[in-house]
């Protein structure tokens, strides 16, 4: 990882706390005694800090660079088990937000067959192919009132989190995507439609639900990754 690389990871951190309300500048700024001003000019990309004001950042975040570095285990693969791969499982919460999959929010790991998910076309604002790209999560009792039997309570869903388009990736075949609604995540098929997101079960019983796209967003941002593979007895 480069130096310019660091800064940028720095601050999408920086910016992702702010963001969900945990963080602010002017927090910051007394945790680290570096001025407003500077943390704000830091933020909009109009400077770069120093080595030591970035340790002092990191320090306030309780974060070391350990932390930011490229994490490879997404498509590491098992050479003992051909073509397969080896991807973090994650909460909801922390495949919605988190970029990086540090050691402390990872459960376990888990292993996937699919060499050939390294070759998959992102598609994706270019922001977003800074973060880790495959992560794993678990339906919920929620997810599954819509799912069944295509997903199970606890199943295992494996996340493309750099496809967050809605073009259909199969022609003629709607993706299934983990979405967000507010705080919480759901999966659902999901399609854009006169400015709103719809999020779609599986059982024609269950309850679509709408989503407005909020001011300042797209609707893109709604979906946190499709869906490539859910196994329900991992």
């Amino acid at each position: 990882m480069t130096i310019r690389q660091l800064h940028d990871r720095v601050r999408v951190e920086v910016l992702r706390r702010i963001d969900r309300g945990t963080l602010s500048v002017s927090l910051l700024a007394r945790q680290t005694g570096l001025t407003q001003a500077h943390l704000s000019n830091y933020l909009h990309g109009n400077i770069s800090m120093s080595i030591d004001a970035l340790d002092k950042v990191l320090g306030a975040m309780r974060m070391q660079v350990d932390d930011l570095l490229p994490q490879k285990r997404s498509l590491q693969l098992d050479r003992e088990a051909e073509d397969t791969i080896v991807v973090p499982l994650v909460s909801h919460s922390v495949a919605t937000s988190e970029p990086y999959m540090r050691a402390s929010v990872v459960e376990r790991m888990l292993s996937f067959p699919g060499a050939s998910l390294a070759e998959l076309e992102p598609r994706c604002p270019n922001p977003r192919r800074q973060w880790e790209r495959f992560v794993a999560i678990q339906a919920n009792a929620e997810d599954a009132r819509g799912m069944e039997p295509v997903l199970l309570p606890g199943a295992v869903v494996l996340l493309d989190r750099h496809y967050t388009s809605f073009k259909p990736f199969r022609e003629g075949r709607p993706n299934l995507y983990a979405a967000r609604i507010g705080s919480q995540l759901l999966i659902r098929y999901a399609q854009y439609q006169a400015d709103r997101v719809v999020l779609r079960p599986y059982r024609a019983q269950a309850e679509a639900h709408v989503v407005e796209v909020a001011v300042g967003e797209t609707a893109s941002d709604l979906l946190v990754g499709r869906v490539i593979r859910g196994v329900n007895d991992y």
